[in-house]
């Protein structure tokens, strides 16, 4: 029988958490300086994909076995959707948004998932849940309304990180309720960052970004930023997550869907100078608050109904696990360690993270 971690464990593993996807969007930001957008999540997402893979395949060679045709399918369109619609859109909008201010729009992504959980699935949207999605319109505005001139943000970049969000969410739903993908999950993972990664090399021949490309003018701030985003931000981050969904209390776990944005915000500040204007702030206590909200809400909805009806929830494909030291369902594999890990959120009722870079 193993021995249950301890409370400082956990506390360590959040911590780490923390700081690791809070920290991406820097390094995004970093890395997008002298590599462009969809090159650099190619060259990522390839590298973190086959080694996870690989390494998975390696541990299981004696049951693994080839994706069928429609998991193959699936893995491409789960992949697609969160990384070129999802990690995409934020690489390329740090060219121009604060890193800070991305982390900020992309945490909505649990206002987005509950939106769209109501609109093709009929799920319940609690009071708490509703005033949190109006709350969390409200701080979209704070940041993207015009004030004459002052404090603007780039529209092209501001509409690619509210969309970003809309594709994760819908990225996720589909990995988790539709799609059908290869076991073990961690198998999937892998060959979603591999899937999504070929196709941002896609994007990035028809954007142009191939054309005149050379790896001399890549900085070694880019390089390195690159390195920590495959190693960290991916592999390490994926891992720690992974731990803490069997072992950590998950009211607990589900804070990081609203530390990550406040880490990014104070990080894009101390290290890349990002201003901390007042209305940034303001947007950012607002927006934390309606992510806390429709997390918990959807969280104690989620658990009273498997409580209540008392149905497996792969029999129903529509109820959720929530027992924190139950082991995840393989038989979908998550929706990838890009958002690191969204399918695995809402198998296991960890409430829908953020979306981490």
């Amino acid at each position: 029988m193993r021995t249950a971690p301890s409370s400082l464990a956990i506390w360590v593993g959040l911590g780490t958490l923390y700081l690791v996807w809070g920290s991406t969007y820097l390094g995004i930001r970093i890395a997008v300086e002298t590599i462009p957008p969809f090159l650099m999540g190619f060259m990522r997402f390839v590298a973190a994909g086959t080694a996870l893979a690989g390494v998975i395949a390696l541990v299981n060679r004696s049951t693994i076995r080839r994706p069928a045709p429609r998991e193959a399918l699936d893995v491409s369109i789960v992949g697609g959707m969160l990384l070129v619609g999802g990690m995409g859109a934020v690489a390329w909008a740090e060219q121009t948004v604060p890193s800070g201010v991305a982390a900020l729009l992309i945490a909505l992504m649990p206002m987005w998932l509950a939106i769209f959980s109501r609109v093709f699935y009929g799920d319940r949207l609690p009071l708490a849940a509703i005033a949190g999605i109006g709350i969390g319109m409200l701080g979209v505005a704070i940041l993207a309304w015009p004030v004459g001139g002052v404090g603007q943000l780039d529209p092209a970049g501001l509409a690619a990180l509210l969309a970003s969000p809309i594709c994760w969410s819908l990225g996720t739903l589909y990995a988790a309720r539709r799609a059908v993908l290869p076991a073990p999950a961690l198998f999937a993972t892998g060959l979603e960052m591999i899937a999504g990664g070929l196709l941002l090399l896609v994007a990035a021949a028809i954007t142009g970004e191939l054309s005149g490309f050379s790896f001399a003018q890549v900085s070694t701030a880019s390089w390195l930023s690159l390195f920590y985003l495959f190693l960290v931000g991916s592999l390490l981050g994926f891992t720690v997550f992974g731990w803490l969904v069997r072992v950590a209390p998950l009211p607990r776990l589900s804070t990081y869907a609203y530390v990550n944005p406040v880490v990014a915000v104070f990080l894009g500040w101390l290290i890349a100078g990002e201003p901390l204007t007042p209305r940034t702030l303001v947007a950012a206590v607002v927006i934390v608050v309606a992510v806390a909200m429709i997390v918990t809400a959807r969280g104690r909805t989620l658990r009273r109904t498997n409580a209540v009806e008392e149905l497996p929830a792969v029999a129903t494909n529509e109820l959720v696990r929530i027992d924190a030291a139950a082991e995840p369902d393989t038989t979908a594999g998550p929706a990838a360690a890009v958002s690191d890990a969204p399918a695995v959120a809402e198998r296991h009722a960890v409430t829908e993270p953020s979306a981490p870079g």
